[in-house]
């Protein structure tokens, strides 16, 4: 086998990259593989059939020493449905495959569940099939879900120009302070099994992080607003590494702004509390499920004072880079540093 490349130098992107770079699309209904938020495949008509997949995993995904198992099987559903409205689409069904460790009993599963099915009645789509399977590593959810868009409303990655704006939906940095929070305390009940949580006045913190939504409300808005992003994608693994995806797939550069980046107060203070930066934990801490677009110049009047929406800066040509101008006027850029999977513990 020669020398063996561990996981770690590659990182999840490099890695899913390695694996698809050659494979071959068979059929003319498959639009797009790949390399974006969903796949996408030709129906009948003007419409697409949009889908995506993830998978949970105990130990990497999730805590079970703080995550509610009503909250995770809501959570695996949302997260699933955000990728959908990425593509600017309308999720509809959703096939959920758990892995189950031997230490769960049946009411824990139809715990999960619960959460699950509150999560398709909330955001309209049926859970229409699946299978379980025994595991020896804990628990695994994948969950994965069908959607559909119109030809002329899709929205993939690569669609940026120079001079578009960049908005965000939301606010950014609270899932990633949410986990801080849950963590201390995991750290403090250990050492004390007797001790209280402090989570007082924490709640939005907690459910960014535990119960997050996905955003099909801004998909509906900008169908209101009879505006077609330039370019789209969710923001799962921060704010950073989202905006770098959007300029490799566009081929463009960027210019964003720190002052500009929605930060909620909660996770400004909160941030502040545990010695980070709040910007860093804006663009960096991911888990946000907000969804991050680029615009037409002209459209700039469809989205000005929307109390959901922020225009945080600018597409640039390729040459200029990718940076985040801080208020002192100083451009630093911007590099990818949230969630990898197979980055070697330090």
């Amino acid at each position: 086998m020669g020398n063996m490349t561990p996981l770690s130098e590659l990182g999840e992107f490099g890695l899913i990259e390695e694996l698809t770079k050659d494979i071959k699309i068979h059929h003319d209904s498959t639009i797009k593989g790949v390399g974006d938020d969903c796949a996408v495949i030709k129906k009948e008509k003007e419409t697409l059939l949009i889908t995506s997949t993830d998978t949970l995993m105990q130990g990497i995904h999730f805590d079970l020493m703080y995550q509610p198992l009503k909250h995770l099987g809501y959570k695996a559903i949302t997260v699933n449905l955000s990728d959908i409205y990425a593509m600017n689409g309308h999720a509809k069904q959703v096939l959920v495959n758990l892995a189950i460790g031997n230490k769960f009993s049946v009411e824990a599963i139809k715990e999960i569940y619960s959460g699950m099915k509150l999560a398709a009645e909330k955001y309209n789509v049926d859970i229409v099939g699946g299978d379980t399977t025994s595991s020896y590593a804990g628990l695994g959810i994948t969950v994965t879900v069908i959607g559909e868009v119109e030809k002329s409303k899709i929205t993939y990655r690569s669609g940026a120009k120079e001079n578009d704006l960049i908005v965000v939906s939301g606010d950014l940095g609270g899932a990633y302070i949410g986990l801080q929070l849950l963590e201390r305390e995991k750290e403090v009940f250990k050492a004390n099994p007797d001790a209280q949580p402090e989570f007082e006045g924490k709640d939005y913190l907690l459910e960014r992080q535990l119960k997050p939504e996905a955003r099909k409300d801004i998909v509906e808005l900008l169908e209101k607003m009879d505006l077609v992003p330039t370019s789209m994608i969710d923001i799962s693994d921060g704010l950073a590494s989202e905006l770098l995806h959007i300029c490799k797939n566009s081929g463009v550069g960027a210019a964003i702004y720190d002052e500009k980046i929605p930060i909620d107060p909660d996770t400004y203070h909160t941030s502040v509390d545990f010695n980070l930066d709040p910007y860093t934990s804006a663009l960096n801490g991911g888990e946000d499920y907000e969804l991050l677009f680029t615009i037409k110049q002209e459209d700039y009047d469809k989205v000005k004072g929307n109390p959901n929406l922020t225009v945080i800066g600018h597409i640039t040509d390729q040459s200029n880079g990718t940076y985040l101008m801080t208020k002192e006027g100083n451009a630093v850029p911007i590099e990818a540093q949230g969630w990898n999977h197979f980055k070697q513990e330090s």
